[in-house]
């Protein structure tokens, strides 16, 4: 072999040996890579497995959590409901426990006893809290009055103990309402059956008057005639009065649209003779068209009864003015007259049944003393007020406000 083909095969050899250390370089390197990749893989697949365990464990986590958080709203709101239902009863409720502490109160039952209750010692009526500790004692009692609390009311108590339970529940109803309204009803029978008597008593008396005197003093019986004529026209006044008032308290009447101004116009017009009789001066202002919505009946009986308290009460050279307008989406009917007055400690009660400032001369003008309690009714029913404005001696003005028909019904308006 030649020198030179020597060194080929040498440089050959030198190549192929380099080239086997870098295929053995390369083949580590891939080896290591292919291991670290490997590894890398591992740790993925095991960080993978862990993420996923901590995010059930995260997920179960917040469902308990959300779970705990529905029912706290869920409690939440259920305190809130029985809060509000407790908060709307008209009446008071209180809650004890076994010692007597004030476990809940709502706050009807804060404002009827006008303090902050702690226990039932801190109760201001002994009658209250001796129905307390008896309940509390296991025992029963029966419900108990008490006069006083907010504003003087007239409460009424009772107290239970809740079975199976060291709890006490008191309940504080407020009665005055009912209780004067009981009154009321016994002083109207009361009061309406001393109307009727004393002019039956009178019609009794005159009729065995003129029975007797027909024959011994014929010159008598007219005179006679004319008492019993007047006693007969105030019972029936009277009589009346009480079923017009009756009728009022149980149903409203029919509605129409009526022009206010008209209908006061023609009841002034049936007291304007008498007013002339009387000496007074007599005025109606009713230029203004002004309906409203009512009943015709009702509304002419209240207007009748104002006008014919005026004409009564006015001294003769006296005034009386009648008016209707309208101001602010209200008909507005007045009835105003220099006459006696009425003492202001008595105006707050002047439409009360059968109240009278003067009886006698009640009699003496024939009232019935149901007029303005007639008045008032009437008022309500469609949905209006009546006021008095009156000062002793100088004269009354009486102000009826009732609701306009409708935006067209003003003042003015052809």
């Amino acid at each position: 072999m030649c020198a030179s083909c020597d060194f080929g095969f040498m440089v050959h050899l030198d190549w192929f040996f380099a080239m086997g250390q870098t295929l053995a370089t390369v083949t580590w390197v891939i080896g290591v890579g292919a291991g670290l990749a490997a590894l890398a893989l591992t740790l993925l697949i095991v960080q993978g497995g862990l993420y996923r365990r901590l995010q059930r464990t995260s997920a179960a986590g917040r469902t308990e959590a959300a779970h705990w958080e529905a029912l706290a709203a869920a409690v939440e709101r259920e305190r809130a409901d029985r809060e509000a239902v407790l908060g709307a009863l008209e009446d008071g409720i209180l809650l004890f426990d076994g010692t007597g502490e004030v476990l809940f109160a709502n706050d009807r039952a804060r404002e009827l006893l006008g303090a902050r209750l702690q226990r039932a010692r801190d109760l201001a009526h002994s009658a209250l809290r001796a129905i307390v500790e008896t309940a509390l004692a296991g025992g029963t009692n029966d419900p108990v009055e008490v006069e006083g609390g907010a504003a003087g009311r007239l409460l009424r108590g009772s107290a239970a103990r809740i079975a199976g339970q060291e709890r006490v529940l008191l309940v504080l109803q407020d009665v005055t309402d009912s209780r004067m309204a009981d009154s009321i009803r016994r002083d109207f029978a009361a009061n309406a059956s001393h109307e009727l008597k004393t002019p039956a008593a009178s019609i009794r008396a005159l009729a065995e008057t003129i029975a007797a005197g027909a024959e011994s003093d014929p010159a008598l019986l007219p005179r006679f005639a004319a008492q019993l004529e007047v006693e007969a026209v105030r019972l029936s006044r009277i009589v009346s009065d009480l079923l017009d008032l009756s009728r009022l308290e149980s149903e409203a009447g029919e509605r129409t649209e009526l022009r206010l101004d008209r209908l006061v116009a023609e009841e002034a017009d049936r007291y304007r003779g008498r007013a002339e009789e009387a000496g007074l001066t007599f005025q109606v202002d009713t230029d203004g068209r002004v309906a409203v919505r009512g009943s015709p009946r009702d509304l002419s009986l209240l207007a009748r009864n104002l006008i014919e308290n005026a004409v009564q009460y006015t001294r003769p050279g006296g005034r009386v003015e009648v008016s209707v307008s309208s101001e602010d989406g209200s008909a507005v009917f007045e009835v105003r007259d220099s006459g006696i007055g009425i003492p202001s400690r008595d105006q707050a009660r002047i439409f009360e049944r059968f109240y009278r400032v003067d009886r006698a001369r009640s009699r003496d003008t024939g009232g019935t003393g149901l007029g303005l309690s007639i008045v008032k009714h009437v008022a309500a029913n469609h949905g209006g007020t009546v006021s008095v404005d009156s000062q002793l001696g100088r004269g009354s003005t009486f102000t009826v406000r009732l609701p306009l028909a409708g935006a067209g019904a003003s003042a003015g308006a052809p």
